[in-house]
């Protein structure tokens, strides 16, 4: 069965996973992380994708990211490999690809799941057992969410906007809901999904975007249609 083209919706925030080829590290030292943001910021702007949180870990990485057009979101992603892939080949000696294959995405309904997916992304070191504590892991978008240190690259989203009424407040109520950590279910849901390139959301907002985009958001129900289902096809 040919593979489904990958689900972009314009103004719809998505989660990003891309992964180092056979696990290998794609960051080794500082000016990688630095080189890697710079390229990733100057993609963002000159594609128009904002980037609400992401994290560089040793061998892949994740963003929270909404797109302006359908094809912004490919085009950073190419962009920032563009730049990134030959910089990291030239400095460490070796040829070919970084990537373990394309990027995977998923369309996130964000009433639902923006936030979570934030604090999966923030929390991501910790769950990897880097850091005991989000904001001890320098790349990541957590210092700029509880706001120890603004980053430029970073547009906050309505539904961080909606964590409280002043930014002391949104910082203080994002801190806590990264201290309250993440059910380990809706941790696996995220990054399952993300990986099979799936949309993320209640069953209202797949319905809607399925109608929307003319195409199949989620997978097919496994197992044969309900008899009543087969009855009424006789």
């Amino acid at each position: 069965m040919a593979r489904l083209p990958r689900l972009v919706v314009p103004h719809q925030p998505h989660h990003v996973i891309q992964r180092g080829v056979d696990q290998q590290v794609i960051f080794h030292e500082t000016a990688d992380h630095l080189f890697f943001l710079d390229c990733l910021r100057v993609g963002a702007r000159q594609f128009k994708v904002a980037i609400h949180a992401y994290v560089l870990m040793p061998n892949h990485l994740h963003l929270l990211v909404t797109p302006s057009d359908e094809q912004g979101l490919a085009r950073m992603m190419q962009w920032v490999g563009r730049h990134y892939v030959p910089y990291f080949n030239q400095k460490y000696h070796r040829s070919g690809t970084l990537w373990q294959g394309r990027y995977r995405a998923a369309v996130l309904d964000a009433e639902r799941y923006l936030m979570l997916c934030s604090r999966y992304i923030d929390l991501n070191p910790v769950r990897a057992g880097l850091v005991a504590h989000a904001g001890d892991y320098p790349w990541s978008s957590y210092q700029h969410h509880v706001g120890a240190k603004p980053d430029p690259l970073v547009t906050d989203h309505t539904m961080y906007w909606a964590l409280g009424n002043t930014l002391f407040a949104r910082e203080a109520a994002y801190k806590k809901l990264i201290d309250d950590g993440l059910d380990e279910k809706e941790v696996r849901l995220l990054s399952e999904t993300t990986l099979k390139g799936w949309a993320l959301g209640s069953d209202q907002f797949k319905d809607g975007l399925q109608k929307q985009v003319k195409r199949r958001v989620q997978p097919s129900r496994r197992g044969r249609p309900a008899r009543e289902t087969l009855v009424k096809s006789l």
